[in-house]
């Protein structure tokens, strides 16, 4: 069974009503460490920058982001 996403309407930030979905490789930085998520889906305002991101969003955000790194790792061993 799909898991949808529901459907944002309008920034929550400014009220905008371009608030749209986007997929693109998204960067971001932790403790002066760069990273990239590839391929990322998740809300944008073009008006104010503004960024939303649903659990499948999150969850790919944490496998990338060397903030969960210990985690990770933890995670891995736990399995293999």
């Amino acid at each position: 069974m799909a898991v949808h996403s529901p459907v944002i309407k309008s920034c929550p930030t400014c009220g905008s009503k371009k608030f749209r979905r986007v997929r693109r490789n998204w960067k971001n930085s932790f403790k002066s460490q760069t990273y990239v998520v590839p391929a990322l889906e998740f809300w944008e305002c073009p008006d104010c920058g503004e960024e939303a991101f649903d659990h499948a969003a999150m969850q790919k955000i944490e496998a990338h982001s060397p903030a969960y790194a210990k985690r990770q790792k933890t995670k891995r061993a736990a399995a293999g």
